[in-house]
C-alpha cells in the first residue's frame, strides 16, 4: 500500500513501533474477550487470576492504543510538514516555463487536497492495526475452540477477501479518475475567484462557465467519488454478510451434520458476532487509505517531475553580481506553442546589447513577443538557442539564479506581498515615506516593521505600491511590463517624467514595455517587436533624434 510505504520511508522504526503498539492493543482487546469468557465459567483460584488479568488488559489496551496513535500522528504531521515544504521548495526551484505547463491548479491541488488526504490516513492506520490484531486474535481463539470450525471460517474469509479485493481494484482506478476531476475542479474554482467580475458582466458567459465547466467538473468529481465509495460499501456489506452466513452455518447447518457441544457453538457465535465490529472498522477505513494511496502516488509523481526539471537553487550570497558593464543577448531563440494550441511561436533570433544607465522602451502589438523577451532577459525562461551573457560570461543553469538578482520587475499580472520581503531595512526606512508621498499613498498605507498596513486598495493603488516595493529592492536593472496601462494621466506623468529619469540618474538600467508612444522620446532606445522578430531598434543620438542601432 502506497501510503504505508510512504511513512516507512520516512521513519521505519517509528512505524514499526506504532504498528506493534496497535497490535498489542488489538490483542489486549481479544484477550479481554477470552478473560470475560473465562470469568463466566471460572471459579476459585483461577477466578482470581482472571480478575487480575482483566485489570491488566484494561490498562494495557488504552495505553498501547494511545502510544500507537501518538507515534503515528507525530510521524504523519512531520511527514506532511516535510512534504509540503519539499513540494514548495521544488516548485520554487523548477523553471517557470515548466510550472506554467503544469498549471497552478495542479500545484495547488497537490499542496492542499493531496496533503490533506495523506494527513487523514495517519489517524486511521493505528485503528486499522488494532482491528486487524483483534480479527487475528479472534481467529486464534476460535482455533482453540474447534480447528474444524476454524477451517470453515478461513474458507469463508478467503471467499470474502477475493470477493472484496476484485471490486476494490476497480474502486482504486475510479479514485484516480476522481483525482483528475479534482484538478479540473480546482482549475475552474480558481477561474471563478479570479474572474468574478468578467462572469458577472456577461450572463451567457456566466451560464456557460457554470454549466459547461464548473458544474460538469463537479458532477464528474461527485460521480466518480460516489461510484468508488459505493463499490467500497458494497464490498464491505458483502464481507459482513458473509460473517452472518458463517454464523448461520454454525448454528443451523453444522449441528445437523456432526456433533458439536453447546460451549463450542456458543463461543463461536459470540466471537463471530464480536468479529463483525472490527471487520466493519477495517472496511470503513480502507477507502480513506485508498484515497491516500492515490494522493501519495500523485504527490510523488509531481515531486519527481519537479525535481527532474529543477534548475534554481538558494544562493549563499544573493546580492552577488550587482556591478555590471554589458548585458548581451546573443542569437537567442525561444519556441513555444501558442495559447490557442496552433502552430509554434518563435521568438528570435535576437541579438541585443545593453549598458548601465539606459532607458529602453520595448514596443509592439499584442502577441508580438514582448513579455516572452522580458522573461528571457531576466532569466525566468532559458533560451532554446543562443545565450545571454553578462560581462561576457554566459548565463547557464548554475548562474541563472544569481543572474536574476540583478533585476527588479513589475509584471503585468503582478502579485503584491503583505511584507516587504527581500529589501534592506535601512534603505526602506530612508526612502519608503518619500515614495509613498510621491505616489499619493501616504494616507492609505504605512510600513510598520517591514509590513504593509493594508492591501485593501484599488488596482491602480496596488500597482503603485508594487512600484514602491520594486524601488526599495534597489536592483541595478528595472523592468516594467505595462505598468502605466491602468494609471490616470497624473500618475503616468509621475512615472515617465519623474521616476524613470530618477532611476537613470542613479545609473539604473530601465526596460519599459509600453504602448504610450507620447513618452517614447524619453527613452534612450526604442525596440519594436512583431511576430517574434525585431523590426526596429533605434537609439537617441546627440541631437535627440532616433537612429538605427548597430550592435
Amino acid at each position: 500500500m502506497e501510503v504505508l510505504r510512504f511513512f516507512l520511508q520516512r521513519s521505519r522504526k517509528m512505524v514499526v513501533f506504532s504498528i506493534c503498539a496497535g497490535v498489542i492493543s488489538g490483542a489486549s482487546n481479544t484477550a479481554l474477550l477470552v478473560v470475560i469468557n473465562g470469568l463466566l465459567k471460572g471459579s476459585g483460584s483461577l477466578h482470581t487470576v482472571l480478575v487480575w488479568s482483566f485489570v491488566a488488559f484494561c490498562v494495557l489496551l488504552p495505553l498501547t492504543r494511545f502510544v500507537s496513535e501518538l507515534l503515528l500522528n507525530k510521524l504523519g504531521q512531520d511527514a506532511v510538514f516535510d512534504l509540503r515544504l519539499q513540494l514548495s521548495g521544488q516548485m520554487l526551484a523548477a523553471p517557470l516555463a515548466h510550472l506554467e505547463q503544469l498549471g497552478p491548479h495542479r500545484l495547488l491541488a497537490a499542496l492542499t487536497d493531496d496533503v490533506s488526504a495523506i494527513t487523514g490516513a495517519v489517524s486511521v492506520i493505528p485503528m486499522l492495526c488494532i482491528n486487524i490484531a483483534i480479527v487475528l486474535g479472534c481467529l486464534i481463539f476460535m482455533a482453540s475452540l474447534s480447528p474444524v470450525l476454524l477451517m470453515l471460517v478461513v474458507v469463508a474469509m478467503a471467499i470474502g477477501i477475493v470477493g472484496y479485493q476484485l471490486p476494490i481494484l476497480k474502486a482504486q482506478r475510479i479514485f484516480m479518475r476522481a483525482r483528475k476531476d479534482g484538478d479540473s475542479l480546482q482549475k475552474h474554482l480558481r477561474a471563478l475567484t479570479h474572474g468574478t467580475k468578467e462572469l458577472k458582466m456577461n450572463s451567457r458567459r456566466r451560464s456557460a462557465f457554470f454549466k459547461d465547466l464548473l458544474e460538469s467538473a463537479a458532477v464528474s468529481f461527485r460521480r466518480n467519488n460516489l461510484w468508488a465509495m459505493s463499490i467500497y460499501t458494497a464490498a464491505s456489506s458483502w464481507a459482513q454478510a458473509l460473517v452472518f452466513v458463517v454464523v448461520g452455518l454454525v448454528l443451523i447447518v453444522l449441528p445437523s451434520l456432526q456433533h458439536l457441544d453447546s460451549k463450542t457453538i456458543t463461543g463461536y457465535t459470540i466471537v463471530l458476532l464480536y468479529f463483525i465490529t472490527p471487520l466493519g472498522v477495517i472496511m470503513t477505513v480502507l477507502p480513506a487509505l485508498g484515497r491516500a494511496s492515490v494522493a501519495v502516488k500523485n504527490v510523488q509523481e509531481l515531486g519527481f517531475d519537479l525535481a527532474r526539471h529543477a534548475t534554481d537553487r538558494v544562493l549563499d550570497n544573493p546580492d552577488a553580481g550587482k556591478q555590471w558593464g554589458e548585458l548581451q543577448l546573443a542569437s537567442i531563440v525561444h519556441t513555444y506553442h501558442r495559447e490557442d494550441g496552433g502552430e509554434e511561436f518563435i521568438l528570435g533570433p535576437i541579438d541585443l546589447v545593453f549598458h548601465p544607465g539606459e532607458i529602453v522602451f520595448i514596443t509592439g502589438g499584442n502577441g508580438s513577443g514582448k513579455t516572452t523577451l522580458l522573461k528571457l532577459l531576466i532569466g525566468l525562461y532559458a533560451p532554446n538557442q543562443g545565450e545571454i551573457r553578462l560581462d561576457g560570461r554566459a548565463i547557464n543553469n548554475d548562474l541563472r539564479e544569481a543572474y536574476r538578482q540583478n533585476f527588479s520587475v513589475i509584471f503585468s499580472d503582478f502579485f503584491l506581498f503583505e511584507q516587504m520581503l527581500g529589501t534592506d531595512e535601512a534603505f526602506t526606512k530612508e526612502h519608503a515615506s518619500e515614495y509613498l508621498t510621491l505616489l499619493n499613498l501616504s494616507q492609505k498605507v504605512k510600513i510598520e516593521a517591514g509590513r504593509l498596513s493594508t492591501l485593501d486598495l484599488s488596482q491602480g493603488q496596488k500597482k503603485r505600491l508594487a512600484l514602491l516595493a520594486a524601488y526599495l529592492e534597489d536592483r541595478p536593472i528595472y523592468l516594467f511590463d505595462e505598468w502605466a496601462a491602468d494609471q490616470d494621466p497624473h500618475f503616468k506623468g509621475i512615472f515617465y517624467l519623474q521616476l524613470l529619469p530618477g532611476l537613470k540618474a542613479r545609473h539604473k538600467t530601465v526596460f519599459v514595455i509600453s504602448h504610450d508612444d507620447r513618452y517614447y522620446h524619453l527613452a534612450d532606445r526604442v525596440i519594436k517587436l512583431d511576430e517574434g522578430q525585431i523590426v526596429a531598434d533605434t537609439r537617441k543620438n546627440t541631437t535627440g533624434a532616433f537612429s538605427a542601432v548597430v550592435n
